[in-house]
C-alpha cells in the first residue's frame, strides 16, 4: 500500500494532524447541526433563518473538504466518521424537534462560537509547525466568524 509522506518533522506532523483532525470533526458536526436546525426552524423569520442556515452548511462542508484534503496531502488519513464526530466535537447538544427562530439563531451563535474558539487554538498551535495549514485554518475561521457575526445580528 502506498503511504503519502509528509515533508514535516514527526513533531510538527503530530501537532498539525491533531489540529486538522479536530477542525474536521468540528466542521462536519457544524454542518450537521446547522442542517438539523434548518429542517426544524419555525417562526416569523423562518425563511431568512432557514436560508442562512444553508449558507453555514455549505461553508462547513466546503471547509471540511479542504481540511480533510490538507490532512491527506500530509499523509494523515482524515476521519470524518459519525462515531468520531460524536465523541470529538466541541459543539454542545442540538435542540430536538421544532426550534423557534430565536432559539435557532441562539443555537447557531453558540455552535459557531464553540468552533471558533477551538479553531483559534489550532491557529496558534500550527504557527510554527506548518504555516500552510495555519493559513487554511485562518481562512476557515474568518469565514466562520462572519457567519457568527451575522447570526448574532439576527437576535440583536
Amino acid at each position: 500500500m502506498y503511504v503519502v509522506k509528509s515533508p514535516l518533522s514527526d513533531a510538527s506532523l503530530k501537532t498539525v494532524s491533531e489540529a486538522l483532525q479536530g477542525a474536521l470533526v468540528d466542521l462536519v458536526d457544524l454542518a450537521l447541526v446547522a442542517k438539523q436546525i434548518h429542517w426544524n426552524v419555525v417562526g416569523p423569520r423562518f425563511r431568512s433563518v432557514h436560508l442562512q442556515l444553508d449558507e453555514v452548511v455549505a461553508s462547513a462542508r466546503t471547509h471540511s473538504d479542504t481540511v480533510a484534503e490538507r490532512a491527506a496531502a500530509l499523509g494523515v488519513p482524515p476521519d470524518g466518521r459519525a462515531a468520531t464526530v460524536a465523541v470529538g466535537s466541541g459543539i454542545g447538544v442540538t435542540p430536538e424537534g421544532w426550534v423557534d427562530d430565536t432559539a435557532a439563531v441562539s443555537a447557531l451563535v453558540d455552535a459557531l462560537g464553540a468552533v471558533i474558539v477551538r479553531m483559534r487554538e489550532r491557529i496558534g498551535a500550527t504557527a510554527e509547525a506548518d504555516p500552510v495549514t495555519q493559513d487554511i485554518l485562518i481562512a476557515v475561521t474568518g469565514d466562520l466568524e462572519k457567519h457568527h457575526w451575522m447570526f448574532q445580528a439576527e437576535n440583536g
